[in-house]
């Protein structure tokens, strides 16, 4: 409302005149015949649209509106008027003669007569300008919203990538499978990792672990992880060593991240393999022999925290039909209400479903997302081998 219309509507309300309060209001008001016809209109829709009032009575109300407010008129206005007597709050467009276009919410109501027909039509009309602005700048904050989500999606995937073998991991002579599922939605970067990689020679490294977080700095830190392992392991330092140089790697690093981890050097030697493991603060690995099931006890505390901490190497024989699975926290303690899957149910589910790695991996961490009931609020990672039988 311009400072010209507010005054004179001001100034009818404070002399109680109700003519001028109808011509001043704030709205627009006019009555149309049953078939449309414009036969009153106050001078606030004059002014809006610039045009005089003997201009306007006799003309359609559909003449005012644009092209799309016709059929919009048509579809919507004139047959919901017609089953309810009324309409409320439609959206429409006002067309001026100069050309540009008032966006303006429209009320109206059907008059009847004392036998019950329509005897014509009265309708309030409110600007809409600052609604369709703010709804202009709604939809574009939307949209920005979606590329900015859609960039930091693609960041995230990017990123995801990079913490884990694009192809599934293989070692000659063994069977391996292994998952990589992190919890919270497509804009979280799961702390979950694993690798596979050759030392030289016939032997192998393998890596399971868990960064604290889920976020950018995490995967930072995961990356981190991954090569200084690669790095120590590759000059022949025993599990003990390479964990001892991660610890105060990531001591020594902008963070206050940490991990727990699994990291194991095999070789063959004969028709078994021989096996060094060193855990950090990390779930026991499981051997799988004969259909049992063991958890490898020992281990260090996590790793990033302690200053000269130490990793105690264990190791092992495979021999021929054995399996190892390693796995991170999220599978025991995935829930259900307030009870854990726990390791009674881990072990039990190993011993189910075999000794075939895949079969193992698919069939855990089904059971993990069917006890969960689908819901996880934390990564899962496994990785499986076995030594086949002779």
């Amino acid at each position: 409302m311009t400072d010209v219309a507010r005054e004179a509507f001001l100034s009818a309300l404070s002399d109680d005149d109700p003519v001028r309060l109808y011509d001043e209001a704030p709205c627009g008001f006019l009555s149309t015949t049953p078939d449309g016809i414009i036969v009153k209109v106050n001078a606030t829709i004059c002014r809006w649209l610039d045009t005089r009032r003997e201009d306007l009575v006799g003309a359609s109300f559909t003449d005012l509106l644009t092209g799309g407010g016709r059929i919009y008129h048509e579809t919507h206005y004139a047959p919901m008027l017609q089953m309810h007597d009324k309409v409320r709050e439609l959206a429409l467009e006002l067309q001026h003669p100069g050309g540009h276009r008032l966006p303006v919410l429209v009320n109206a109501a059907v008059v009847r007569d004392a036998a019950g027909g329509p005897r014509g039509i009265r309708v309030a009309i409110f600007d809409a300008s600052d609604r369709r602005r703010y709804e202009q700048e709604l939809l574009e904050a939307k949209r920005h919203a979606e590329a900015s989500e859609a960039r930091a999606r693609g960041l995230v995937q990017t990123l995801q990538r990079t913490l884990v073998p694009p192809t599934e991991p293989r070692i000659p002579g063994l069977e391996l499978a292994a998952v990589n599922r992190p919890a919270g939605g497509d804009l979280l970067i799961g702390g979950d990792f694993y690798d596979v990689f050759p030392l030289g020679g016939d032997e192998w490294g393998l890596v399971l672990g868990d960064v604290c977080g889920k976020d950018v700095e995490a995967a930072a830190v995961t990356a981190l992880v991954r090569w200084t392992v690669r790095a120590t392991a590759a000059g022949s330092a025993g599990t003990e060593r390479v964990l001892e140089a991660l610890n105060e790697t990531i001591r020594q690093h902008e963070t206050e991240r940490f991990c727990t981890m699994v990291f194991a050097r095999l070789r063959p030697e004969g028709r078994s393999w021989h096996l060094e493991l060193g855990v950090g603060g990390h779930p026991p690995p499981l051997l799988v022999r004969d259909g049992e099931v063991t958890p490898l006890a020992g281990g260090g505390p996590l790793v990033g925290v302690l200053r000269d901490a130490r990793f105690p190497e264990q190791r092992l024989e495979l021999r021929p039909g054995d399996g190892l699975v390693l796995y991170t926290d999220g599978v025991t303690e995935a829930r259900r209400g307030s009870d854990f899957f726990g390791e009674q149910r881990l072990h039990a589910s190993v011993a189910a479903h075999g000794g075939d790695p895949r079969a193992v991996v698919d069939g855990l961490l089904d059971d993990v997302t069917t006890y969960g009931q689908g819901r996880s609020s934390d990564d899962v990672a496994i990785l499986a081998l076995r030594l086949p039988a002779a």
